[in-house]
């Protein structure tokens, strides 16, 4: 591997680290860009080919994936949960997870069961596919 993609890779790490930690917030591709210290062009490019998805497509599913912990193990209501991880509206969360998991949040919430199985377990056999 060559010293250049050692870098671009390095750098496409910094952003996606930063999209898993701050998952909630309201990030669009020229703030990644910036902390990749790329164009937002050369980002959503390179982003897509380094990881196999878009930048949105990634904190989609970095988002469902919390959804989806807090729908098995909370009884909060779906709402409050769109929320907290970032979607905008109700509307959109269902649509995309509905997308994403293959079917609606409410649907997975009365068919999941927290079952004592460690966590790594849980989160390996629950985890959408990308």
């Amino acid at each position: 591997m060559s010293r250049a993609s050692e870098e671009t890779n390095r750098r496409m790490l910094r952003a996606r680290d930063a999209m898993d930690r701050a998952y909630a917030q309201p990030l669009d591709v020229p703030a990644l860009a910036r902390i990749a210290h790329v164009s937002p062009a050369h980002f959503a490019r390179t982003f897509r080919a380094t990881f196999g998805e878009t930048p949105h497509r990634y904190l989609q599913r970095r988002r469902v994936e919390r959804a989806m912990f807090l729908l098995r193990e909370s009884d909060r209501s779906i709402t409050d949960i769109c929320f907290e991880v970032g979607f905008g509206s109700p509307g959109t969360f269902s649509r995309t997870f509905r997308d994403i998991v293959g079917r609606s949040p409410r649907d997975y919430r009365r068919q999941a069961v927290a079952l004592d199985v460690p966590t790594c377990f849980t989160m390996a056999w629950m985890r959408p596919g990308a």
